[in-house]
């Protein structure tokens, strides 16, 4: 894999690259606490099927640039998505794949606009409509804890102690029994400075104030909503500790004709990590169908 660096949207944007580049477009979007890194089993293979597979570093995450304008609501990754899919060079037939807020931003780019796009594959974040109240439950809120948390100034206080373990303990937490290390390793060099990890819970903070929301991101931010209008492949760990499979709901009631839905055995949140031959086949599988 290669690293490499590209303007889009105003903003210079760090990713990896493998894969011919007169093949279609495969972005693959990761999520928090993570990096382009999620992707390193993945990329490969979809090279390997003639794709020019993208993983980039989302907006405030190094080596990507910091907004000057502090924008982390959910339109403006939706609309980076499509600046890059633009100065990559994608067609009609590129794909899309979304962990996380990777996931999110793809719901938003699918149906904003559908054009761009042949398939896409999301996991670990279903569409929020199909979440509804269970992200209320009990169960669900010892789980969300931390989003809550991120909205006090006190998050800035404790995120750095002890070398940022807080992400040590995400990662404990939302995949049960894998060893996260060297992952983790990766997300602190991309979040672990105070200005990236401010960057980092500014998705979650603008997604609960909408006086973080620019107007002209308002078509955007709606989008993320709107049901998919591309055959969609949802994936879900089975052990996920972040968002358990009981608040899933029904994701395919919110998805095109010709999407599907897999739970992944032996898995937690970072199922790409965790389980990549399984996870790898289900993709390469879908996208070619």
């Amino acid at each position: 894999m290669d690293h490499k660096t590209i303007h889009a949207n105003g903003l210079e944007f760090a990713y990896l690259d493998d894969g011919p580049a007169e093949g279609p477009l495969a972005l693959c979007l990761h999520g928090f606490p993570d990096s382009a890194h999620t992707w390193r089993h993945l990329l490969p293979e979809l090279a390997g099927a003639g794709y020019h597979a993208v993983a980039p570093f989302l907006r405030g995450y190094a080596p990507s640039e910091i907004p000057a304008d502090g924008r982390y609501q959910i339109g403006a990754v939706v609309r980076d998505v499509a600046a890059l899919h633009e100065a990559l060079g994608g067609t009609e037939d590129a794909v899309i794949i979304g962990h996380d807020w990777g996931a999110l931003a793809t719901y938003g780019a699918v149906a904003h606009e559908p054009g761009r796009w042949r398939r896409a594959v999301t996991a670990a974040v279903p569409p929020t409509a199909s979440i509804g109240l269970s992200l209320f439950t009990y169960a669900q809120l010892q789980c969300s804890w931390y989003m809550f948390f991120f909205l006090s100034p006190l998050a800035e206080m404790a995120l750095p102690l002890d070398d940022y373990s807080f992400i040590d303990g995400l990662w404990a937490d939302w995949s049960p029994g894998y060893d996260g290390s060297w992952d983790v390793a990766r997300v602190k060099e991309s979040i672990g400075q105070p200005d990236r990890m401010l960057a980092a819970i500014g998705y979650y903070r603008a997604m609960y104030n909408s006086d973080l929301h620019a107007p002209e991101l308002a078509d955007e931010q709606a989008a993320s909503f709107l049901p998919t209008p591309r055959p969609t492949l949802y994936l879900h760990g089975r052990d996920d500790g972040c968002m358990l499979l009981s608040s899933v709901g029904s994701p395919l009631d919110f998805m095109a004709d010709g999407s599907e839905l897999e739970i992944i055995d032996g898995a937690g949140h970072f199922l790409q990590v965790e389980q990549p031959d399984a996870v790898n086949r289900r993709i390469l599988g879908f996208l070619e169908a």
